[in-house]
């Protein structure tokens, strides 16, 4: 998952939870912490005092602390969140990525149960299942942008792997 992926998320989580979006200075922070920055060297970059950042630094870990329910440091940042994103996915029969405090980035389902087939009405089980696995296809794609592997995506897809590998080929 990509800097401006991890950034979308965290800043979806802090605006359900505070009704407020991560700031440019709180970007800038979680970016450089994301790549291994030094604090000096993230207020050197953009322009702020050395001490301005590492107190915006402790007010932001603070807040991502209580907004994910664990406490956040500098030196697990990245693991909280790659752990946020994978425990908030919920592949059930909804097939929905969301995070704790229910934002939801995918629902390909629209209806969670199987409807009873009526049987004055002819069945078209090969279109069903094709629809449902040409979902299913779509969604890898997304799934990969979160930073799931393909194995851990063909688990919660219930897709042989060679499927969801072929899916890379195809593009």
């Amino acid at each position: 998952m990509d800097s401006p992926q991890i950034l979308q998320f965290v800043d979806e989580a802090v605006y359900t939870n505070t009704g407020k979006r991560l700031n440019n200075l709180q970007r800038k922070i979680i970016s450089g912490i994301l790549k291994r920055q030094r604090y000096a060297d993230v207020a050197e970059t953009h322009d702020y005092s050395s001490q301005h950042v590492k107190k915006a630094s402790h007010e932001l870990l603070q807040m991502l602390s209580e907004v994910f329910g664990e406490q956040v440091k500098k030196s697990n940042l990245e693991s909280v969140i790659e752990r946020q994103i994978n425990q908030n996915i919920n592949l059930g029969n909804n097939t929905t990525i969301k995070n704790s405090s229910h934002i939801s980035y995918i629902n390909n389902c629209s209806n969670s149960s199987t409807p009873t087939p009526d049987i004055s009405q002819p069945e078209i089980p090969d279109l069903q299942e094709e629809s449902k696995n040409q979902t299913k296809i779509e969604t890898i794609d997304k799934l990969r942008q979160f930073g799931l592997s393909d194995e851990q995506i063909a688990e919660a897809l219930d897709l042989p792997l060679e499927q969801v590998k072929q899916v890379d080929l195809e593009d």
